[in-house]
């Protein structure tokens, strides 16, 4: 690879950093450790062809396109989060993952008993990653950073929700969610 690749691909892989938290290498590394999975199967459940996955990784390509191969991410690191603190059995999160595959981005997993309490209402964890689903499916982490740290000064309240919502994880947005009810 000569320098202008390498430098390419830093810049790529440091784009990633700042749109999904981590280098997608190592963010997909993990999934495929944490869920038991090969790349082929990666690439099958977020709806990517092994090419595409395979560019990700490796820096070549820095961002996803589309929104909802990002919301499947996202829903796959709440899945390998649950089976490692043992909530979900590996035979469980197999079946979420063909859920979470045939899922096309906004309401997702809506058929799940978890997406209503007994009063039929939305529970707290589905409204927060539906404020999450429409953020991100505007624009990338990285720029929403940008933009709440551009209004922080003036209105720091919603410089916060714009961290927590657009660029944070769903426990963290769940936790601002509850506190911020009256």
């Amino acid at each position: 690879m000569d320098t202008a690749q390498q430098e390419a691909t830093a810049r790529a892989r440091e784009l990633q950093r700042n749109w999904y938290g981590e280098p997608l290498g190592a963010l997909f590394r993990k999934l495929i450790e944490d869920l038991g999975l090969n790349q082929a199967r990666l690439a099958a459940v977020l709806g990517l062809s092994a090419p595409m996955l395979s560019q990700l990784m490796s820096g070549q390509r820095a961002k996803i396109g589309n929104p909802a191969v990002v919301q499947r991410v996202q829903l796959l690191q709440e899945l390998a989060a649950q089976v490692a603190d043992g909530s979900v059995s590996a035979a469980e999160a197999t079946e979420r993952m063909d859920e979470i595959k045939k899922s096309q981005g906004g309401s997702v997993l809506s058929n799940t008993a978890q997406t209503t309490n007994s009063s039929g209402a939305p529970t707290v964890k589905r409204v927060v990653r539906e404020i999450q689903s429409l953020l991100r499916s505007v624009a990338a982490a990285g720029d929403i950073i940008e933009a709440a740290e551009s209004i922080a000064p003036a209105h720091p309240e919603l410089a916060e929700f714009l961290r927590v919502y657009g660029a944070g994880r769903t426990s963290d947005a769940v936790a601002h969610y509850q506190s911020h009810q009256s």
